[in-house]
């Protein structure tokens, strides 16, 4: 057996016993969410338990994901719920300081705390996976304050392990790149400005339409910083001249290309 599928058989085996009794798993429609509510939906299919895949529709993602994940709820049996929120509602998050990941996961997951009692349910489930834990997530310390479980963290199951069991179970979005939340665009201790981040938000999609491949748009006051993947980089200065007149017309006064390319998380590397 390898190592692959004794975590495929690992996780079947957790969702098996979670799956006992109704459970909430917050649902954003990427492959890690998504790969859990294929098996608990499985699970809860044995049980004759429910599953809740909730969604919170919040302006600091983009709003293609509830589309996507209304979809992918469909797809995989679980009963989509959606809450609304707006982060932005709290000066303290408004402000972006350097751990409004904790603020909002606190916030967020409060919510759906809330939702699950009063639906009586005590299981509530993330995606958090194994690499979560080595990159800089202050989130993290709300789900453990708030009792959230997340079995792809518990069980070591990386990033890569999640989209290769996602595409043997056959799930639609198993290749999907990650959407996180939009706030991670501009550096921390910078109000956070909605028409700022749709701004960026339609920068991306147009870049993410001609390049492909992973992109964000980190802005620094009037510089927005150009991140793709490297293998982008001849395409990116082929097409520089139409690309930097796009941007411009947007509202960017001066357009950069990171040499870096691509990396999650490039906000955070003061951070220690």
């Amino acid at each position: 057996m390898t190592q692959t599928e004794e975590k495929k058989r690992q996780l079947e085996s957790a969702m098996a016993q979670y799956g006992k009794e109704d459970i909430c798993l917050a649902f954003s429609g990427g492959v890690d969410s998504s790969l859990l509510l294929k098996a608990a939906s499985d699970a809860a299919r044995q049980n004759g338990t429910k599953v809740y895949a909730v969604t919170f529709d919040s302006r600091l993602h983009p709003s293609c994901d509830l589309e996507i994940a209304s979809r992918v709820a469909k797809e995989l049996g679980g009963i989509h719920e959606v809450i609304t929120v707006d982060e932005l509602e709290q000066e303290e998050i408004r402000h972006n300081p350097v751990n409004r990941c904790y603020l909002c996961k606190r916030h967020l997951f409060q919510g759906l705390r809330d939702f699950a009692v009063q639906r009586g349910v005590r299981i509530i489930l993330d995606g958090t996976n194994e690499d979560d834990l080595h990159v800089y997530r202050p989130g993290i310390q709300a789900l453990k304050e708030l009792e959230i479980i997340s079995p792809l963290a518990e069980l070591h199951i990386t990033k890569a392990e999640v989209k290769e069991l996602a595409a043997e179970y056959g799930i639609s979005v198993a290749s999907r790149p990650s959407t996180p939340c939009m706030a991670t665009r501009i550096p921390y201790d910078t109000d956070i400005d909605y028409g700022v981040l749709e701004k960026i938000a339609a920068g991306e999609e147009y870049l993410r339409t001609v390049i492909g491949g992973n992109v964000r748009l980190r802005l620094h006051g009037d510089v927005v910083r150009i991140e793709v993947d490297c293998s982008s980089f001849e395409r990116i200065v082929a097409l520089s001249h139409e690309l930097t007149e796009t941007l411009k017309n947007m509202g960017f006064l001066y357009v950069t290309l990171d040499l870096e390319g691509f990396r999650s998380g490039s906000m955070d590397v003061h951070i220690k």
